[in-house]
């Protein structure tokens, strides 16, 4: 890879990849993102390369592995460029059938993904209902784009935002630019990003400046940053540059999770081809602006998330939060000015820089522009990715993409934010997705993650649940984060368990605004959340545990127990399966469960073909 040494140069280099691009040829797209390589992409991409070998067929029809689409419920699925066509789910006989299809040029009716309500094939990706709600500005790039190929970003109008700032030689139309937006931080809180970043440019520092990518997405159920980090790495890398630009900042850090070893494999390359094109490094492309970043890996730890700690961590130090201020922007990685925001943020800029902030802001709401990425997960038909204009209710997340509930329950309650986050009731679900709605409702916005409930989650169990995650996650620096969250933890085991007190209610709701204000940093801040947000909208569900030592969703096991009903037809599927021999019951006549050996594992209820296993 030959070095770019001019601003014409890599001009032209983009002039030709274009000119190359446009060849006509149909293009089969494999998603293999983490979701994809589990659900048996790499078997499709070997199937692949073997029928267009074996067929020489490798002048007619292109491949190009890609990262998530979003669709992870349909994966492995493959997508037809230029024709738009969707075929999910596809195993190892049909992937070889596809490649027959496109060699012919026909579409396999019988392969395409077949409309929930109507049950008609539905031919285009565009037409499916769980893309046609969204406006996916940054998820669509990860069609486009191998994310190995520096050459492929670049013929997709990759770095050409990069080309232009550096072109017009004024780094505080940057700010300008990205203050006109209005684009608020992705990573939680919100705080507007080119303000953000015009602190960062005012901060005059002989030693240096830091720009930071806060790539440490801990929350369960959410993978947004992953996905973009996996499928369109040399977003956030040019996003970087552009702010490295902006506020004069020499060195760039992407701080990412160990745990998300494809992520960090598609950013080594992309850092490598980006400092092998001249994109990175010193007088990047003939123009005297020097930057470079390098990748640093987190342990784990969920209070990393939050900047100061991030910080330490980086410098090599116990993640613990510190006081501020003094704020990163005026003192942090080694004591330099650092500016942190998170993927999602850093992927938008070239967006901004590219279209213009004019444009941006016609998506979204006055207050909240752009898209938001949110991880749909939990008991809803399409889970995946869904990229939504800020501002777009629940109602519409949930049930028109996400296609409403598994079977035929109740949807009862949306978690956003994490475990830090809180929930919002189905009453509420008119609820518009942005920082401020959210707030007000008890929750927050956090970095996307959002997890769907009916009506076979308990909500105590769910509050118990994120407590205890937050408990094992603290700290411990602060007293009343670290004590805090042990005791809300307690309380509701005791609920849980049968053993709790209304005044436990009482004491759950004097503690929780304590450890709110009391807290150091957004981990201890925002724990009661859960616990808070649940008595708020579903008090009554307390209570039942509390006062008729009953759980009405059935999960606290010492609240439950296990019956057969009259719909038992004595198959012995139940009997066959129980570890502790407490069912008993002859053949084709109706079981029974021994309470005194039932551990309440639930393996009965989840094998009986006939709901003859209830909880009481």
């Amino acid at each position: 890879m030959e070095k770019v040494k001019s601003l014409d140069a890599f001009l032209s280099l983009h002039d030709r990849l274009t000119a190359d691009k446009n060849s006509g040829l149909p293009t089969i797209i494999i998603p293999a993102g983490t979701c994809g390589q589990a659900s048996g992409a790499n078997d499709l991409i070997r199937i692949t390369k073997r029928e267009l070998l074996n067929k020489k067929l490798t002048e007619k029809i292109k491949l190009r592995i890609t990262g998530c689409h979003g669709f992870c419920e349909m994966e492995p699925s493959i997508l037809i460029e230029p024709w738009g066509v969707y075929y999910p789910k596809v195993d190892p006989k049909k992937m070889v059938d596809i490649v027959e299809g496109v060699a012919k040029g026909e579409v396999l009716k019988n392969l395409l993904f077949i409309d929930p309500i109507t049950g008609n094939p539905i031919e285009k990706q565009g037409d499916i209902p769980f893309f046609k709600k969204q406006v996916r500005t940054l998820l669509s790039r990860n069609e486009k784009v191998d994310p190995i190929r520096i050459y492929n970003y670049i013929e997709n109008n990759g770095y050409l935002a990069v080309a232009k700032v550096l072109s017009s030689g004024h780094p505080h139309r940057v700010i300008e630019e990205v203050k006109a937006s209005g684009l608020r931080g992705r990573g939680g809180a919100g705080f507007p990003t080119g303000l953000k970043w015009e602190r960062l440019a005012n901060r005059t520092n002989g030693n240096g400046k830091y720009i930071v990518c806060n790539a440490d997405e801990g929350d369960p159920g959410a993978y947004m940053d992953r996905s973009l980090l996996e499928g369109n790495p040399h977003s956030i890398i040019e996003g970087m540059i552009i702010g490295a630009y902006g506020t004069g900042a020499t060195r760039g850090i992407i701080y990412v999770r160990n745990e998300y070893p494809l992520a960090i494999k598609h950013l080594l390359i992309a850092l490598r081809q980006a400092n092998q094109l001249g994109l990175l490094g010193e007088n990047i492309l003939g123009t005297g602006f020097s930057f470079d970043i390098k990748m640093v890996r987190g342990a784990g730890a969920f209070v990393c998330g939050e900047e100061t700690a991030l910080i330490k961590s980086i410098e090599g130090r116990m993640g613990e939060p510190k006081q501020r201020p003094p704020f990163p922007v005026e003192k942090g990685i080694h004591g330099q000015p650092t500016l942190i925001n998170n993927v999602e943020t850093w992927a938008n800029i070239p967006v901004i820089m590219g279209f213009g902030a004019q444009e941006f802001v016609k998506v979204g709401t006055n207050e909240n522009t752009g898209t938001k990425i949110f991880s749909l997960v939990g008991r809803i038909k399409n889970t995946g990715l869904v990229e939504v204009p800020m501002g777009t209710p629940i109602e519409e997340i949930v049930n028109k993409i996400g296609g409403g509930p598994i079977h035929q329950t109740r949807i009862k309650a949306v978690q956003t934010g994490g475990p830090s986050g809180g929930c919002i009731p189905a009453e509420m679900f008119h609820l518009p997705v942005d920082y401020e709605s959210l707030t007000r409702a008890g929750s927050i916005m956090g970095s996307g993650g959002m997890i769907v409930m009916d009506e076979h989650t308990c909500m105590v169990d769910l509050a118990k649940y994120f407590t205890k995650f937050l408990k094992e996650e603290s700290c411990g620096k602060c007293f009343i984060c670290r004590k805090g969250t042990q005791r809300m933890y307690e309380i509701l085991d005791d609920i849980s368990a049968g053993r709790g007190t209304l005044e436990h209610l009482d004491l759950l709701e004097e503690l929780g605004p304590i450890v709110k204000d009391a807290s150091l940093c957004g981990l201890g801040q925002t724990s009661p959340n859960p616990v808070l947000s649940t008595l708020r909208y579903f008090r009554e569900e307390y209570i039942e545990h509390i006062q008729r030592k009953r759980c009405p969703a059935g999960v606290c096991k010492d609240l439950i127990t296990y019956t057969i009903n009259e719909n038992c037809t004595g198959c012995g599927l139940c009997l066959k399966s129980c570890s502790t021999e407490a069912i008993r019951g002859e053949k084709k006549e109706r079981h029974v469960i021994d309470p005194k050996r039932c551990i309440k594992c639930g393996v009965c209820q989840s094998v009986c073909k006939f709901n003859a296993v209830e909880t009481r």
